[in-house]
């Protein structure tokens, strides 16, 4: 079974049941935002969170085992993403890379935001002119090497 198929049943399964992504998570005990990577095909899940997810989605056991390998990152169609709500992450980026990029060297060197230590929080922030995202993103500071 392609992993794109079982994000599709967990997808489905989801829908069917009413679940949201929170309430998913608090049942194996992760955060909305790692959970929703990992059912969307981007982490990889022990076998216990793995059964976990396939009884609470009905999924078979071949999905189940296909959650447990390590998938090929980076989810995206297309280099330049289509999807609007993903190309604004992506206009950010380009207009606001270089400044996040200076910012980050100027406190604390040369080097880079890892994605692998890493963690992230989406929260919504209520707002008189219209309700906020509000994201964090947490890496942890991985400075070059001089050899």
């Amino acid at each position: 079974m392609q992993r794109t198929e079982v994000t599709e049943l967990i997808l489905a399964a989801k829908l069917k049941k009413g679940l949201k992504w929170a309430d998913i998570a608090k049942k194996i005990g992760l955060s909305k935002e790692w959970t929703t990577a990992a059912l969307m095909g981007q982490m990889t899940l022990d076998k216990k969170r793995a059964a976990i997810i396939g009884k609470l989605l009905s999924l078979p056991p071949e999905a189940v085992d296909a959650l447990q390998i390590v998938p090929y990152k980076g989810s995206l169609p297309t280099a330049i993403p289509t999807d609007p709500l993903i190309y604004r992450f992506y206009e950010l980026i380009n207009v606001y890379g270089t400044s996040i990029k200076a910012l980050i060297h100027e406190e604390f060197g040369d080097g880079i935001m890892s994605a692998i230590d890493f963690s992230m929080d989406i929260q919504r922030e209520a707002d008189p002119k219209g309700d906020r995202v509000k994201i964090v993103l947490n890496g942890k500071f991985l400075p070059y090497k001089t050899y």
